[in-house]
């Protein structure tokens, strides 16, 4: 049975790629691959109203540039600003401070992704129009301000672990030899951490090509034909393009959208691959100098040790530039939101017309519970199997592991198109709560395996030979002695589930639906609070927007619950390993 859970990974990965290219299958032949690819004209008007060649009018080149570009804009922005933030976390923020930064920087990343489109759509935009003077705010630019405040969390939190696996003995030698701390770190500890951040740096770029509405809401709104020529030029990408036209498309339009989205699940497969062979990179080598050579550098050395210091004060002013960012956009949404927040959008159960916070409740805590009914077992099962069965080292683990990884880079907006292809198919052909909850338990299945393993292996291994020399089965060990001791994982791995399910949007649109009317059941389509903070945004309807500040709020303050959760849990496991040692 553990074996079968953890199994479950290959297939899902498998399933979602053949669902995919098999829905591809009749695009691509019509259209033909490298008019698919590389032409410049997507207008599927042409192609069924004047019967012009499916070749001429299918071509997703201008998005797939669109993509590259803001994709490289927003690591390049993005990525800078989480290295910078995370060599100030480790080397240089007030120890009292470090905890409450940290803080900080998982609420960044357990922001939904919406409601970073929603503070780029009524701040950002508005603030580029009045910088630049430019009429229309929308387009490269600020999707790449926006990605870049989404990417950064991720590429922060992990050159951080990276920066503390470095050896103390590396930092401690480097002072002894006579450098500054500045030269220490930037000279001798970042160095070593390369391998590190530049998988955090690759994780950000496939955040960045997968997001959908968060972009969606900034980058234009084109037709797909634009080339990104300027800041301000509307555009669409990969993603948006899907979400926008999926909604109304038929026949060889609607396969041509899912082979869009099959090109974009190759790119983030290849990025994958990418990833594991940096991850499997050599240990660095020290590079020894000779004594002649030290003896002679020793002057120009130190008087080269300028540009540290430069860059440590750059550290320092971009980690706060990220705390005034957040500050501003807590407190934006908070002062907008709040008023609000009335009696009738709060309690009453609201209609197709009239959307309320109770619909998007329910829906919301129905998908919840299903998805976790589901995923929770699947990944504590395949969390026990790779942490108490596979062999330590083995292939069989790593294939595992590696599917895991795979499932959990793959972008939501691929997840919908599958759900949609699949599970939407499967019943009835109509969205549902219940098709969007199994297309969950996929995007949530990794997170909880991933939080469950780590919490097995934390259990010493003392506890397991206890257990056994008393007599007890290995079956018997797990569940009366290892998964008690690893409460705290699994319930980690819930909160986080909770606030994924909450902050999702694009998958389930394509699946859920978005009817704002109270659900009557699992058969039923409903809104969840992403969903209807993104159609809130969208409709230009008087007293929308208004709905759309409250919806925010709301989305923030659960984001922050869980924040504060996860952290209880954190903090109780390690004094339960301190009280232990």
């Amino acid at each position: 049975m553990f074996f079968v859970c953890a199994f479950f990974s290959v297939v899902a990965v498998f399933g979602i790629v053949v669902y995919l290219l098999v829905a591809s299958i009749p695009a691509i032949r019509e259209i033909g691959f490298f008019d698919f690819v590389f032409r410049s004209l997507w207008n599927p008007k042409h192609y069924e109203e004047f019967g012009k060649p499916a070749s001429e009018t299918f071509g997703v080149f201008p998005m797939l540039l669109s993509s590259l570009v803001v994709t490289f804009g927003a690591v390049l922005v993005g990525g800078f600003l989480g290295i910078c933030t995370a060599v100030f976390l480790v080397y240089y923020c007030p120890r009292k401070c470090k905890g409450l930064f940290h803080q900080m920087i998982n609420l960044l990343s357990g922001i939904p992704s919406v409601v970073y489109g929603f503070f780029g759509l009524v701040v950002i935009i508005p603030a580029l129009e009045t910088l630049f003077r430019v009429p229309v705010g929308n387009g490269v630019l600020a999707a790449i301000l926006v990605l870049s405040l989404m990417i950064l969390p991720t590429v922060a939190s992990l050159t951080k672990n990276s920066l503390d696996a470095v050896p103390k003995e590396y930092y401690e030698g480097a002072l002894a030899l006579g450098n500054s701390k500045a030269q220490a770190i930037f000279n001798v500890c970042i160095p070593a951490a390369k391998t590190g951040i530049f998988s955090a740096l690759i994780l950000g770029v496939g955040r960045a090509v997968g997001e959908t509405m968060a972009v969606q809401m900034v980058v234009g709104g084109s037709t797909g034909s634009n080339f990104p020529t300027g800041f301000f030029v509307p555009v669409a990408t990969l993603t948006t393009h899907i979400v926008t036209e999926m909604g109304y498309s038929s026949g060889l339009w609607k396969d041509a959208l899912i082979a869009t989205g099959f090109l974009l699940l190759v790119f983030i497969l290849l990025l994958n691959v990418l990833l594991t062979f940096v991850q499997r990179g050599r240990p660095i080598k020290s590079k020894r100098r000779s004594v002649e050579g030290a003896k002679t550098g020793t002057v120009r050395y130190f008087r080269i040790g300028g540009a540290q210091e430069v860059l440590k004060y750059g550290c320092i002013a971009m980690a706060m530039l990220v705390v005034f960012a957040l500050g501003a956009m807590v407190v934006f949404v908070l002062a907008k939101g709040i008023p609000n927040l009335t009696p009738h959008f709060l309690f009453s159960a609201g209609s197709a017309s009239d959307l309320t916070l109770l619909s998007m409740l329910v829906t919301t805590l129905m998908i919840v519970a299903l998805t976790l009914l589901i995923a929770l077992p699947l990944g504590i099962g395949a969390a026990i199997y790779l942490n108490e069965y596979a062999k330590k080292g083995g292939k069989l683990g790593k294939v595992v592991r590696l599917f895991f990884d795979t499932l959990a880079g793959i972008p939501s907006i691929v997840f919908g198109l599958f759900g949609m292809i699949f599970f939407v198919s499967i019943f009835g052909g109509r969205y549902s709560i219940l098709a969007g909850s199994f297309t969950m338990v996929l995007i949530v299945l990794p997170t909880v395996e991933r939080s469950v393993e780590e919490s097995l292996r934390a259990v010493p291994d003392s506890v397991r030979e206890g257990s056994l020399a008393l007599g007890a089965s290995k079956v018997r060990t797990i569940f009366r002695v290892v998964l008690p001791s690893a409460l705290g994982g699994i319930a980690t791995s819930i909160v986080l589930s909770i606030g994924r399910i909450v902050g999702e949007s694009a998958a389930l649109i394509f699946t859920a639906g978005a009817v704002g009317e109270m659900p009557s059941g699992y058969l039923s389509q409903g809104m969840t609070f992403a969903v209807a903070m993104y159609k809130l945004t969208s409709t230009g309807l008087p007293g929308d927007m208004e709905k759309a500040y409250a919806t925010a709020v709301v989305l923030l303050f659960i984001v922050v619950v869980l924040n504060f959760a996860v952290s209880l849990i954190e903090r109780k496991m390690k004094r339960k390993a301190l009280g232990e040692k």
